[in-house]
């Protein structure tokens, strides 16, 4: 695969704090492991900070505890969240385990299952990090590029309807997750023992050269995070509309055709800040299977070259694609593969939920769909699948809604997987709970995020067992609906693509939007702002009502409040979503 034409750009404008450090830090270096060696705090330098993330974690405190330190004059709580990167989300049994022991001996006991297939350890010591990110290595599972300004993990949805295109499907997402994965040694150096490679501070060149390091990030890496998914229709649990780049799965007379790709989508923005905004990713064209990994380096490239380096939160190729127009970025990635995209092929979404229950594979092979409130493990059923890992033959896969399937299960092997799933409480995961519970998602939040606003993955259980009294009253129980919460407004819970959307404000309080389309093709616009949990059940309460009572035949809730005029779709994130064109809350 040609590097031709790699020109790493640098703004005219004063670079971002980031930027400089990235520069100073020797291919992700800076001084890690002498911060690490300190043990007289429980942190790292500043500037360490931000270049741990390229390295899978971050440093946090246990905000719960804040003002009790403070009193104490003690300096914060500090831990780091590990995030384990697993391209396509599947797992072997054994890694499942490992992953598990370490959640009890290094974390605090739980396991996170995030939004984009991968799992986070939460409250790990720094006297513990490197012991940690190097037996997740030895499991043959890694942190790199997990975090940071580089692609991320690259996710590609279960899909057990068409297992034969899915085990295809995610041979690419792990090719193009090898592909793009940051070179520089110092992961190695400083996690894994490795010694320093003689050379490893080499720059690029004084002319146009490709870097010796890092032939395809150079050494700024991209502007920010580079989020990449790939689908398989009718399934759009992975949310390609919300990924920088997207691959979706054109299958014809059961064979995989090539994919469409999409660009340009993002979630994030901030508040009172209308220069930010979500953005649906757009189709730029067609691709074999063959040009996949092609493709996919050279969308980043053209990020990599002219995304914005001074203003972070104006980064994400949403913006790059969005200021210089969408036949200019074609042009530009066209020019660096040196061959034309054929238009997208067809293609249709159903939703962007998860199937919950056993289903048929291939193979005699069947998949179990569990569903994880929250994504968070803990207790009984994760001592449970503990014990299930223990004796399963197939795979775990991460769903991108938080939830497990326990996947590849051999006929004969169903019996004695339900048996443990009766033993621990796990057979009735998904079992007479509502569609609104079901389609919840919540990122973490307090107490562990530094960004939050709001509670999230603490509050969205009970504010919707409030919303399932009026669910169940109006017969509704059954009725999938979306419902996402963020406790701030980068929506790592990809908010904005809930047909409920919750987005933290302050303590206790939320922006309430509505109107996202059930298959993740459409955004939310904002209803009601800066509400607390019992103003948002008085307000959902009259349209929950409303939609029992007059939704059309198959009509979704999302469709159904546009329809009924509480908002007006958006269309385009950067025109619509902070247009009021309705007034709120009408």
């Amino acid at each position: 695969m040609s590097n031709e034409a790699i020109i790493e750009v640098m703004p005219a404008k004063e670079p971002s704090k980031n930027e400089v450090i990235k520069e100073a830090s020797n291919y992700l270096r800076g001084t890690i492991l002498e911060g690490l060696a300190n043990t007289s705090t429980g942190a790292v330098a500043e500037d360490d900070t931000q270049l741990l993330k390229f390295h899978g974690t971050y440093q946090q405190d246990d905000r719960d505890l804040r003002n009790e330190r403070r009193k104490q004059k003690l300096e914060k709580a500090f831990i780091f969240m590990v995030r384990v990167r697993v391209p396509g989300g599947v797992v072997t049994p054994k890694q499942w385990l490992e992953i598990d022991r370490l959640s009890d001996q290094y974390a605090n006991g739980t396991i996170k299952l995030s939004t984009r297939q991968a799992f986070q350890l939460h409250g790990i010591l720094k006297g513990n990090l490197k012991t940690t990110i190097k037996e997740i290595n030895e499991s043959l599972l890694d942190t790199l590029a997990a975090c940071g300004d580089v692609n991320r993990n690259v996710m590609c949805n279960p899909n057990p309807h068409l297992s034969a295109i899915h085990a295809q499907v995610l041979d690419y997402a792990r090719a193009i997750s090898t592909h793009l994965s940051p070179r520089t040694p110092a992961y190695y150096e400083i996690w894994l023992d490795k010694e320093r490679v003689a050379g490893g501070d080499t720059g690029a060149g004084e002319e146009d050269t490709t870097d010796p390091v890092e032939p395809i990030y150079g050494k700024h890496y991209l502007p920010r995070k580079f989020k990449i998914g790939i689908a398989v229709p009718p399934s759009n649990d992975v949310d390609i509309y919300s990924q920088d780049l997207s691959f979706i799965a054109i299958v014809e007379n059961n064979r995989l055709a090539g994919f469409n790709v999409a660009v340009g989508g993002g979630m994030g923005m901030s508040h009172g800040n209308k220069a930010t905004y979500p953005r649906l990713a757009d189709l730029l064209g067609f691709c074999t299977p063959e040009q996949v990994v092609d493709v996919a380096e050279k969308v980043l490239l053209v990020q990599r070259d002219y995304g914005d380096r001074s203003e972070r939160k104006h980064a994400r190729l949403k913006y790059t694609i969005q200021d210089h127009g969408l036949p200019w970025f074609r042009n530009q990635v066209e020019i660096r593969l040196g061959y034309k995209l054929p238009y997208a092929r067809s293609f249709y979404f159903t939703d962007n939920g998860d199937r919950y229950g056993w289903t048929d594979g291939t193979d005699g092979k069947q998949h179990l769909t569990l569903f994880i409130e929250g994504g968070r493990l803990r207790g009984q059923q994760k001592e449970g699948l503990r014990e299930i890992a223990k004796v399963h033959q197939g795979d775990f896969r991460l769903t991108a809604n938080q939830n497990l399937i326990i996947g590849a299960v051999p006929a004969a092997e169903r019996p004695r997987i339900e048996a443990l799933l009766k033993q621990y409480g796990l057979d009735q995961t998904w079992q007479n709970v509502t569609g609104l519970r079901l389609g919840g998602l919540a990122c973490v939040a307090l107490p562990t995020c530094g960004l939050a606003l709001a509670e999230s993955e603490r509050n969205l259980p009970n504010l919707v067992g409030e919303l399932e009294k009026v669910i169940r009253a109006s017969g509704l129980a059954e009725q999938s609906i979306h419902i996402r919460s963020s406790g701030c407004p980068n929506g790592c819970a990809r908010p904005y693509l809930g047909e409920i959307g919750l987005v933290g404000k302050a303590p206790g309080k939320y922006n309430l939007y509505l109107g996202a389309a059930h298959n993740g093709s459409r955004l939310n616009k904002i209803y009601k702002e800066s509400i607390t949990n019992d103003q948002i059940v008085a307000e959902l309460t009259p349209i929950i009502q409303r939609y029992a009572a007059e939704r059309q035949p198959e009509e979704t809730f999302g469709d159904f409040v546009i329809r009924a005029g509480y908002v007006k779709a958006v269309t385009a994130g950067a025109v619509d979503f902070h247009n009021q064109s309705v007034e709120v809350g009408i």
